[in-house]
């Protein structure tokens, strides 16, 4: 049985952070209660950040581990958690949007530029931020999949 990549267990809407740090362990603590990443995966998302940052502009942010973080993944997962009140990601770049990705192998790969084609249009991103339902967040994030 494997994992679901992003159920509505890995969904939080509507959550206030107060700096990027706070979020990416947010992100990284839903993929690693829910099993798909261990504990050592969340320092590696923050050290991804310190080398550079994961904002992607219009108000998203994809944090994911290093390179060498691929043996702390124990299954492909997304994570994603909506900002209304945003997080400021440094040099003034608000964040909306979060999306965690951990990945096996090269999944994430793919994974990162489904994200990619979907957040490159603003209205995608705008209908993320203003979801009411984890169902509407999966269902948007599975169009292109279509």
């Amino acid at each position: 049985m494997t994992k679901e990549i992003l159920s509505a267990e890995n969904i939080e809407l509507g959550v206030q952070l107060a700096s990027k740090e706070e979020a990416v362990r947010y992100v990284g603590g839903i993929l690693l209660n829910n099993g798909y990443v261990k504990e050592s995966y969340i320092d590696k998302m923050l050290e991804r950040e310190a080398i550079a940052t994961t904002f992607m502009g219009n108000a998203l942010a994809i944090p994911h581990g290093t390179e060498d973080a691929k043996k702390e993944v124990l299954a492909t997962g997304l994570s994603v958690v909506t900002v209304p009140d945003g997080v400021d990601f440094g040099d003034g770049n608000i964040v909306k949007l979060l999306i965690g990705i951990a990945g096996k192998g090269d999944e994430h790969l793919e994974i990162l530029s489904q994200i990619a084609i979907i957040c490159s249009e603003e209205e995608n991103v705008e209908k993320l931020t203003q979801a009411a339902t984890k169902e509407e967040i999966i269902a948007t994030l599975n169009e292109v999949n279509d």
